[in-house]
């Protein structure tokens, strides 16, 4: 297996509900993942990209949250509909798509 061009995290952090943090899994992240998957798959970016799911990376009321290695690129409140723009742009384009950043004082 190569070392991947970026590697990008989903966040799919599970809290129940009320919890004081909250969730990615509150706010639509299994659709962001799937979106993902389906891009992957359709695009065939499995030999350049690696996709993980993983568990809380960060600022949860930001979710759902995605970070891209090697950059360090925190994304918020993305949606299945933000997927296409941050593989065209970011992970194909080397461009981070800024309207998805978060706000330097979360992560900066």
């Amino acid at each position: 297996m190569a070392k991947p061009l970026k590697h990008i995290f989903i966040c799919t952090q599970n809290r129940g509900p009320g919890h004081p943090q909250g969730s990615c899994n509150q706010n639509g992240c299994g659709e962001v993942l799937e979106e993902f998957m389906f891009e992957f798959q359709k695009r065939d970016l499995g030999e350049k990209f690696r996709l993980t799911m993983t568990g809380c990376i960060g600022p949860c009321g930001s979710g759902p949250s995605v970070l891209v290695y090697p950059e360090g690129v925190m994304y918020g409140k993305v949606t299945k509909d933000d997927v296409a723009a941050i593989v065209d742009e970011h992970l194909l384009g080397d461009v981070p798509v800024a309207r998805l950043c978060v706000a330097p004082e979360i992560w900066g």
